[in-house]
């Protein structure tokens, strides 16, 4: 535990940004679970709509630095293959 008075602040700064990044990278990762699910059931309709709102949550995380652009644009680019693999 430090024990300069900056420091502390910073440990509790770090550990608040810590916890908010993982709960965003869980969010985006049970999206992603969704739309692999939605594409393994076979149902297009429901697909479509959850490709939709991974590919949003892959842009969102992006945007926030979770996720590098050429790793998003990655999976962004697997999802699409995936789903027009359904068709």
């Amino acid at each position: 535990m430090p024990n300069i008075k900056s420091s502390k602040k910073d440990v509790l700064r770090i550990k608040a940004a810590y916890e908010k990044n993982k709960s965003e990278k869980s969010a985006l990762k049970t999206c992603l679970k969704k739309f692999d699910a939605a594409v393994a059931s076979g149902d297009k309709a429901a697909a479509e709509a959850a490709y939709t709102a991974a590919v949003k949550s892959v842009d969102k995380a992006c945007s926030k630095g979770l996720l590098h652009k050429n790793n998003a644009a990655r999976k962004k680019s697997s999802m699409t293959l995936k789903l027009n693999a359904l068709a």
